[in-house]
């Protein structure tokens, strides 16, 4: 995803903020990227694309999503609607 996407589309955090927000705090557990602009606390959409990020930056990865950022919106609309994620089988 281009690192200036909106990953939280509640709060517009994009994925550089949080990347540089990774870098800068190296937070213990990716709860506590909320406290990165409040990413995360509103629809709950976000918080498996945090954790993701989280998780690669405790890999030693660099921390990238893959999916492109219609594809993300597009899924966020049908859980705003609906309630359920996407299955990732």
């Amino acid at each position: 995803m281009d690192p200036d996407r909106d990953i939280c589309l509640c709060f517009h955090v994009s994925q550089r903020k949080v990347v540089n927000y990774l870098r800068r705090e190296r937070p213990r557990v990716a709860s506590q990227l909320s406290e990165c602009l409040g990413a995360g606390t509103g629809c709950g959409w976000c918080r498996p694309a945090l954790e993701q990020l989280w998780k690669q930056m405790q890999d030693g990865e660099e921390p990238n999503l893959t999916i492109s950022p219609e594809a993300y919106a597009e899924q966020r609309r049908h859980y705003r609607k609906t309630g359920e994620r996407p299955s990732t089988d």
